[in-house]
């Protein structure tokens, strides 16, 4: 058994790979993904709840600091999905690396990752949406916009946008690709007038004071304030560039487009992080941002009403790109992990028609649907956060790993400054990792339990690389 655990999967290039996915996605293709994936419920809703209640105006720094983690692990995943590629983003890597076990566990960690974001965004997505109805006469009941938990019956429109979206990834990728880029510009659109309005409206005396909660304190209800502890919540604003690596198998020449979907989206997505929340900050009090929609919000307490409703808009397609694309990554890991052996070959079943994982999509989907309609927003983004920055270090310390173990194999892409650029990802994202509350790292402890127990039952034994061997 030990043997097994520990025994690593054979290096395949993903042109060498066919497996019923169809390759039509373009670098371009791969960036807008990329953008599609990252600009969302960060920036338009976890932006005002950091700044209000962590960072205040400093909540810039929170977005640098979160960046550079970033950073450090997009150059470490870049160079992975060139060399080692395949569908299943950072669990493959790890297959390749580490071996069975560890390859499990940061499967398991991305089903956790990619499932809880789509079910947040979708939180975030249906309380623009509603502002929406509301400001046309249409409102909700408010027993159909919110959990239980927060004393409603379902929020209703959550749960029905996975549902449209399921029925988008079933037509095809290529579909879905070109519904995200129209999003995608729809987006840079918004967010761009919200740029120029807000320059024309800045304060600077709501940059005062800058650090209201200094670098990081821990509060006697165990909660945490400051900058680092905003950056380890502005990070969910990140999460999503690693989807652009599950699209290795769909991508045209996945060796070059790879690297460059991955980096170049998360440059133009700091760059533009840093940009709005120091602007949204400088509009208004940062105080005032504590709102489940603050970009819009920001604007309407200016009295530029006619901004306020176009942002809220624009918004809506915005987040819907972010679904979209986690969505698809959730899929492909699964079907990844299928392929393996470690989860049922039900699984992994691509209809011959539209040359997509139907099973998967439609599991996924039902299952995403409720957790959107009845879990709230906040008990979801930090368990996020957790399991991506987990992912994160175990991909920098892959690349180091196969240096060492295969130094031979082809490398289209290199980590510069190698080892350190992935140590210092190791470094960065553990210690956001330290900055979460002790109750999302008891959830992810149980949750990786659970899936210990899963693999000893079942994947273990029925694991292809046992079964070849």
């Amino acid at each position: 058994m030990a043997l097994q655990i520990f025994r690593t999967k054979r290096i395949e290039t993903d042109l060498e790979t066919d497996l019923g996915l169809k390759r039509c996605l373009t670098a371009w293709d791969l960036a807008f993904l990329g953008i599609g994936a990252i600009i969302g419920t960060g920036i338009f809703v976890l932006t005002g709840i950091a700044a209000a209640t962590q960072s205040g105006p400093a909540v810039v720094l929170s977005f640098i600091v979160a960046g550079f983690a970033c950073t450090f692990a997009a150059l470490s995943y870049a160079e992975l999905a060139a060399a080692v590629g395949g569908c299943g983003s950072a669990y493959g890597y790890s297959y390749a690396a580490f071996g069975e076990l560890i390859a499990w566990i940061i499967g398991w960690d991305l089903l956790l990752e990619y499932g809880i974001s789509v079910a947040a965004v979708a939180n975030g997505w249906a309380g623009y949406f509603n502002n929406a109805l509301e400001a046309i006469g249409l409102a909700l009941p408010e027993a159909l916009t919110k959990a239980p938990k927060l004393g409603g019956l379902i929020n209703l429109p959550a749960f029905l946008i996975i549902l449209i979206l399921m029925g988008l990834l079933i037509i095809g990728v290529k579909q879905s690709a070109k519904a995200n880029n129209a999003m995608v510009f729809v987006k840079l659109v918004t967010i761009t007038v919200f740029i120029a309005v807000a320059l024309f409206n800045v304060n600077p005396d709501n940059w005062h004071p800058f650090m209201p909660f200094g670098w990081f304190e821990t509060l006697p209800d165990g909660k945490t304030t400051g900058v680092l502890a905003g950056a380890s919540i502005v990070f969910f604003a990140y999460v999503g560039f690693d989807a652009v690596s599950t699209a290795a198998e769909e991508a045209q020449n996945p060796q070059r487009d790879l690297p460059f979907g991955i980096v170049s989206s998360l440059i133009f997505c700091t760059l533009i992080y840093i940009l709005v929340s120091g602007l949204l900050t400088g509009v208004v009090p940062y105080t005032e941002l504590n709102v489940s929609s603050p970009v819009a919000h920001a604007l309407k307490l200016v009295g530029i009403n006619w901004a306020s409703a176009l942002i809220s808009t624009g918004v809506i397609a915005g987040l819907t790109t972010v679904m979209l694309v986690l969505y698809y990554a959730l899929t492909r890991i699964i079907f990844a992990m299928s392929r393996d052996g470690l989860l049922s070959p039900f699984f992994n079943v691509v209809n011959s028609t539209t040359q997509t994982p139907v099973r998967v999509i439609v599991i996924c989907g039902v299952v995403m649907a409720l957790i959107a309609g009845f879990m709230p927003l906040g008990d979801l983004a930090e368990l996020v956060n957790i399991g991506t920055l987990a992912a994160f270090v175990l991909v920098c310390l892959g690349v180091i790993v196969l240096r060492i173990t295969q130094p031979d194999i082809k490398r289209p892409f290199s980590t510069p400054f190698s080892p350190l650029f992935p140590i210092l990802g190791m470094i960065s994202c553990g210690a956001l990792m330290a900055f979460l509350p002790a109750l999302t790292w008891l959830r992810f402890i149980v949750w990786l339990a659970l899936g210990l127990i899963v693999y000893f039952s079942y994947s273990m034994h029925h694991s292809k690389l046992r079964q070849a061997s």
